[in-house]
């Protein structure tokens, strides 16, 4: 199954299924086998990083109908979030194969809550198994509201989502987002060292 290609493809074909991140242990490796453009994000992080221990990282890439490529990196080095989001710009937007590269910094200090929802079934057999999960990271600051808008009730708090199933990322890109869901939350409300 492929979906036709969008921004730096070449015009190509950009395989719908990517390949499997979950078995590298090590950021560039994991980077290298799933990205699209894993220079252009390593670069980016290892700017911010400088030689920080990556303690977990999780891996997301897509294709949007609209603007083609969607891929995104988030490291936690204990202290900081890292989030590196390329995306490729609509057509008619700009130049053909133009993209965009953006870096956010989250200081694990504003995480304010971790919340973990693991979908399970029950074979037959009774054997129960994780079909998807969905992960949130609460931060302390406040969800940026388009201007103009109404805002109907309290303002809502900025939030860090991540979501795999066994159709998108499978089993081992589940457990890897669980494990790094666990690292967060181990490490939101310690003492800074």
């Amino acid at each position: 199954m492929s979906r036709p290609g969008f921004g730096g493809g070449g015009g190509g074909d950009l395989p719908a299924v990517f390949p499997d991140w979950s078995p590298y242990q090590d950021l560039e490796s994991a980077a290298r086998a799933y990205l699209r453009d894993p220079d252009v994000a390593l670069e980016a992080l290892g700017g911010v990083l400088r030689g920080a221990s990556v303690l977990g990282f999780t891996l997301e890439r897509f294709v949007n109908e609209v603007n083609g490529v969607w891929q995104e990196v988030v490291v936690c080095d204990g202290s900081r979030l890292v989030l590196w989001h390329g995306e490729d710009v609509p057509p008619g937007e700009g130049p053909p194969g133009a993209m965009t590269s953006s870096l956010r910094v989250v200081p694990v200090s504003t995480v304010t809550e971790v919340g973990c929802r693991r979908r399970l079934t029950r074979a037959d057999n009774g054997e129960i198994r994780v079909d998807s999960i969905d992960v949130y990271l609460l931060l302390t600051s406040l969800d940026e509201a388009p201007p103009g808008d109404e805002v109907v009730g309290a303002p809502r708090h900025d939030a860090l989502r991540f979501g795999k199933t066994l159709d998108d990322g499978g089993a081992g890109q589940i457990a890897r987002l669980e494990e790094f869901a666990r690292l967060v939350a181990s490490v939101v409300g310690r003492p800074m060292l």
